[in-house]
């Protein structure tokens, strides 16, 4: 038994290894990229050949581009296998109509950390007197007045 146990325990410690993995998803080094983007000068091939094309664009307005580079490491073997987030980068590169570029804003893990939250409650802009509430309560009673039927016959 204590054979079993001893190559198990020397088969475990060589396979961890000491050195710390990380994970890099997105743009690699995108702090000391952004300094070589020069506003009302560059534009959007310049950006392309830099950066490569946006992790995304916007939705609303496509003269907006967004970067993102982050970077995990596994934390302790005590804490089995869940990483940690070491770098989360963003940045925003705004276009004018000429598509060159107007506005820079980088955004880093520490900016992240520090986003207002609004403290305001969503009420319900109905009452259970009215005429909506009373037409979906009996629309509710009409779709489970079967189930109903069906439990009193067992």
């Amino acid at each position: 038994m204590k054979k079993i146990f001893y190559f198990l325990l020397i088969l475990a410690l060589t396979h961890c290894s000491t050195k710390k993995l990380v994970n890099k998803h997105g743009i690699t080094n995108l702090e000391l990229k952004k300094d070589e983007i020069k506003i009302g000068s560059s534009n959007r091939n310049d950006i392309i050949n830099l950066l490569g094309p946006p992790s995304s664009v916007s939705l609303f307005d496509e003269n907006i581009w967004i970067y993102i580079e982050i970077q995990k490491t596994n934390q302790s073997i005590v804490k089995l296998g869940n990483k940690k987030i070491k770098k989360n980068n963003t940045l925003i590169v705004e276009f004018d109509n000429r598509s060159l570029v107007k506005n820079i804003d980088f955004v880093d893990i520490q900016k992240m950390n520090n986003l207002d939250i609004s403290e305001k409650v969503t009420t319900k802009t109905y009452s259970s007197n009215s005429r909506l509430y009373n037409v979906l309560t009996s629309l509710r009673e009409k779709i489970n007045a079967p189930v109903k039927r069906r439990r009193n016959k067992k």
